[in-house]
């Protein structure tokens, strides 16, 4: 089978397992706020390096929307953390994209709404409920490479990732990312009242105590403003390809 993109096959001793690494086998960490456009280039780059695709920020949603169901105070943490023990959250294959299932409960159409946004918000500020999803996320690597995004895998939940890269852009840029996923799933809203609640929760995301939104030390950084998605990707997989040569070499 051909290598895509002209990418080679061999890899390197990454993710501090002592096992050599494939191109399928890498473990990527793409971090950055909220319309960065996060989950389209890791939805991609994975796809193109045969890896297993994570949105970690599913994760979050999947519990605030039990928390939401369950009428559970979402600035409680101890009945937040009660919460994240007793739920099972899964991320499985589907054939038009990963579904997210709680408890058994297919739940994926339901998480990308406003309502779900803030609950997900509310809830990644708890530490018990970061921990426990932690484990889950590193979980899913010991079995396969992966390509997650979030905003804290390159810091917190894989601080020994074989690549790290964080996206940005500018907040009004990704306020009408956003504005149009949620168009998309069929909440409308303006312009205006997406901007405030992104910036609402990007001083949330960069001011909570449990695994603040920081880039890390490592990271490549990549300004999505004026890029189209084909060119962030490239620019991703370029540094992928510069890591496998020289290793190679």
């Amino acid at each position: 089978m051909s290598e895509p993109d002209g990418l080679p096959s061999g890899g390197r001793i990454g993710g501090g397992r002592g096992v050599p690494r494939s191109r399928s086998s890498l473990v990527i960490a793409i971090d950055g706020p909220v319309g960065a456009g996060k989950s389209t280039m890791a939805r991609r780059l994975a796809e193109t390096l045969r890896c297993v695709y994570v949105d970690s920020g599913a994760m979050y949603r999947a519990l605030g929307w039990k928390a939401v169901r369950d009428g559970v105070d979402l600035t409680d943490h101890a009945c937040l953390a009660a919460l994240g023990a007793a739920t099972d959250i899964r991320i499985l294959p589907g054939p038009a994209g990963p579904r997210v299932l709680v408890d058994g409960i297919d739940v994926t159409d339901a998480l990308r709404t406003p309502e779900i946004d803030q609950a997900a918000s509310l809830v990644s500020t708890c530490a018990a409920v970061r921990e426990r999803l932690v484990a889950l996320q590193r979980s899913m690597a010991a079995r396969a490479g992966v390509v997650m995004d979030g905003r804290d895998i390159g810091t917190v939940v894989f601080p020994d990732a074989d690549l790290k890269f964080f996206l940005d852009a500018d907040l009004s840029v990704r306020a009408e990312r956003r504005r149009r996923d949620l168009e998309r799933s069929g909440a409308p809203t303006t312009h205006a009242a997406v901007q405030e609640e992104v910036a609402r929760r990007d001083a949330r995301d960069r001011t909570r105590e449990a695994s603040p939104l920081i880039p890390a030390a490592d990271a490549i950084r990549i300004d999505s403003t004026s890029l189209p998605a084909d060119e962030v990707v490239r620019r991703m997989l370029a540094e992928v390809a510069r890591l496998l040569e020289q290793d190679n070499s």
